[in-house]
């Protein structure tokens, strides 16, 4: 009886599956509880927070425990939305045609633009401007109609604005490259020179109407070459006129256009008698009969017997 008593009331500490004493069983259970807390505060920065807020006075409001913020890879700006081109980005998708183009309209709609333009562009230069009188001669060119003759009333009607605009062009440049704007006679001669071959290239129409045109430009550059002859003539002693076969050249011109550059030719020969001197320029020919080209000049006697060029180009 008393042994059934006894294995009825043993004590649970003393039970054999139970090793641990109560007091050890308890303690592991804090110390687990310790641990769970202590995981916690480092997951959300509780050690950190505690310090700030015994350090923060009394009165003052709790900071507020914030989650780690996740790092995230930088994405590039994307255009949500349409929007213009910068103008630097305008710029370059222009070709030069299109860029002349925009810059005249802003010249006409703000004329102080186009002063401060034509006071800082750089000067043309012969060769520049030339090269611009020949674009507008091959789109001359390029109009003539396929077969039939070049100097026929169909091929002029064919080309004649092209032609209008070649002149135009011809009459708006040669104005910068006389004096007063041009100083310099070698810089105006050369481009006389190369603008009166660009004339002498046009045809002549079999309507004597239709080459007024032809005859109108060659008048206007008579009286260019005439102005620079005069100016070069009081500087350095005429030395362009002189040493520069410039009095071949006219003389030559004179006779292309069919003694339609007298006034550049008479010019000429008043400023070589004022100069005087010896002949620089000896004429071709045996036992030196033959007259220099200059001396014809003097005494008025350049191309009378040379024939005169009619008819088609």
């Amino acid at each position: 009886m008393n042994s059934v008593i006894s294995s009825q009331y043993i004590a649970p500490h003393l039970l054999p599956n139970n090793r641990l004493s109560p007091s050890h069983s308890s303690l592991s259970t804090s110390n687990a509880m310790i641990s769970r807390k202590r995981k916690a505060d480092d997951n959300f920065g509780g050690g950190d927070n505690d310090e700030r807020m015994s350090a923060s006075p009394s009165g003052s409001p709790a900071v507020a425990s914030r989650p780690l913020q996740r790092h995230t890879t930088k994405k590039m700006r994307t255009n949500i939305s349409g929007r213009p081109l910068p103008l630097p980005r305008l710029l370059e998708t222009l070709n030069a045609d299109e860029m002349r183009n925009m810059l005249r309209s802003i010249c006409e709609h703000n004329p102080q633009i186009g002063a401060e333009v034509v006071s800082t562009a750089p000067r043309p230069s012969v060769s520049s401007t030339l090269d611009v009188l020949s674009n507008y001669e091959s789109a001359f060119q390029a109009a003539f109609p396929f077969g039939g003759r070049a100097s026929s009333d169909y091929s002029y009607n064919r080309v004649r604005q092209p032609l209008l605009a070649l002149l135009d062009a011809l009459k708006d440049f040669t104005p910068h490259f006389l004096p007063p704007n041009e100083p310099q006679p070698a810089t105006s001669l050369a481009f006389l020179d190369g603008a009166t071959e660009v004339i002498h290239r046009l045809p002549n129409w079999d309507t004597y109407q239709h080459n007024r045109h032809k005859y109108d430009a060659y008048e206007e550059m008579a009286k260019a070459w005439a102005s620079v002859i005069r100016e070069a003539s009081k500087k350095a002693g005429g030395i362009q006129l002189q040493y520069g076969g410039w009095d071949q050249k006219i003389a030559k011109h004179n006779e292309t256009s069919g003694g339609r550059m007298q006034e550049a030719l008479e010019e000429l020969r008043g400023s070589l008698g004022w100069m005087g001197g010896e002949n620089t320029n000896q004429g071709a020919g045996s036992g030196g009969n033959t007259m220099s080209v200059r001396e014809q000049l003097l005494n008025g006697t350049y191309g009378m017997n040379a024939p005169v060029r009619v008819g088609p180009w």
